[in-house]
């Protein structure tokens, strides 16, 4: 009569088949957790007037913090984060380039030539 409670019991929760999930979920949260409080445990704390103040760089801050900044700084990132995006599509493309045909060949090549124009305007 256990028996058969048993085997109803993993037949209905899939216990078998979600073992190794859980018990690598339960490594992955004991290592994510040692690791946050093993720092706030071994490292001493000294608190020091520059690493208190809002900038560490060194030197204290000699123009006010609200001055406009150029835009070709945040041109730089949003390239730097669309180009990132465009080298997504190529790992499918890795993928199967085996099994492309012509036309599916040619539109890669136009493709990682409009990227290869927009790194060199980069």
């Amino acid at each position: 009569m256990k028996n058969n409670i048993t085997n109803v019991f993993n037949k209905v929760f899939f216990i078998e088949e979600y073992k190794v999930i859980v018990i690598f979920a339960i490594c992955g949260l004991l290592l994510s957790l040692l690791l946050f409080v093993l720092p706030i445990l071994l490292v001493f704390h000294f608190k020091e007037e520059e690493k208190m103040s809002s900038y560490e760089c060194g030197f204290q801050p000699f123009e006010d913090t609200r001055h406009r900044f150029d835009v070709k700084y945040y041109l730089v990132a949003i390239l730097f984060i669309l180009f990132d995006m465009e080298i997504m599509f190529l790992v499918p493309w890795t993928q199967f380039s085996e099994n492309l045909d012509s036309f599916n060949f040619l539109m890669m090549v136009v493709f990682l030539s409009i990227l290869t124009i927009g790194f060199i305007y980069e």
